[in-house]
C-alpha cells in the first residue's frame, strides 16, 4: 500500500521545500516535502505535499499543524485526495 501524503494549503509564496519540511519535522522524520510551483513563473501555487517516513504521524499532524504559523500564514493540514486521472 502507498503512504498517504497531506495535502497543505494557504502556503506563503515565500516558503520553500525546506522550510516546510523542518516546519513538519516538529512531528516526526519527513519522507518528503514539496511545495508546487508554476511551470512557466517558477513561484509557488500556494500549496504542497508532506509524507511522513510513518503514516500513524499524518494525523498528529493534521491535529498539530493545522492553522498553525508558517511563514507569516496559518496553513490548512488535510489528508490528500488521490490523484484523478486527466484525460
Amino acid at each position: 500500500m502507498a503512504s498517504q501524503n497531506l495535502f497543505i494549503g494557504s502556503i506563503a509564496f515565500a516558503t520553500t521545500d525546506d522550510s516546510l519540511k523542518a516546519h513538519f519535522e516538529q512531528i516526526g522524520p519527513v519522507a518528503s516535502a514539496r511545495v508546487i510551483t508554476d511551470r512557466e513563473t517558477g513561484r509557488s501555487k500556494g500549496f504542497g505535499f508532506v509524507e511522513f517516513e510513518n503514516d500513524d504521524d499524518n494525523q498528529k499532524a493534521i491535529d498539530q499543524l493545522n492553522g498553525s504559523e508558517l511563514d507569516g500564514r496559518p496553513i490548512n493540514v488535510s489528508l490528500a485526495r488521490p490523484k484523478e486521472d486527466r484525460r
